[in-house]
């Protein structure tokens, strides 16, 4: 059940990503200057906020499935061991190239996460195009 929960937010953070990367920039493109909350340029922000939770949500989700020993992903029978120590476990989740790329993925939503948290004081049209 965990595995199916970390594909569907990654199936989720997709849909965002995809929104988050071109909705916004095409507001900006058009100089929509409504309310922060409103417009095309707008969506950066909670588009940014959503694909950084279902990002972690699969991120631990992996990781959980690494700590428990779920040898139904084909990622933890290929890298995973029912007798390493929790430490080398952990490790197990970025030492793939599946879970570096998820790593890769959560540490770049973590900085649009900063973005929105840290950048409110910057135009919406380049936040918008920061977070696109």
């Amino acid at each position: 059940m965990i595995a199916e929960i970390g594909h569907f937010s990654l199936i989720l953070a997709f849909v965002l990503a995809i929104i988050q990367g071109t909705l916004p920039l095409i507001g900006a493109g058009r100089r929509d200057k409504g309310r922060d909350d409103f417009g095309w340029t707008g969506l950066a922000r909670p588009a940014a906020i959503g694909q950084f939770l279902f990002i972690s949500m699969a991120f631990l989700s992996l990781t959980i499935s690494f700590i428990t020993s779920d040898f139904s992903l084909s990622v933890v029978v290929a890298n995973s061991n029912s007798a390493l120590p929790l430490l080398y476990k952990v490790s197990a989740v970025w030492g793939n190239h599946e879970g570096s790329m998820l790593l890769w993925v959560f540490i770049l939503s973590l900085f649009g996460l900063c973005v929105v948290v840290f950048g409110k004081n910057l135009p919406l049209g380049l936040r918008a195009r920061v977070l696109s």
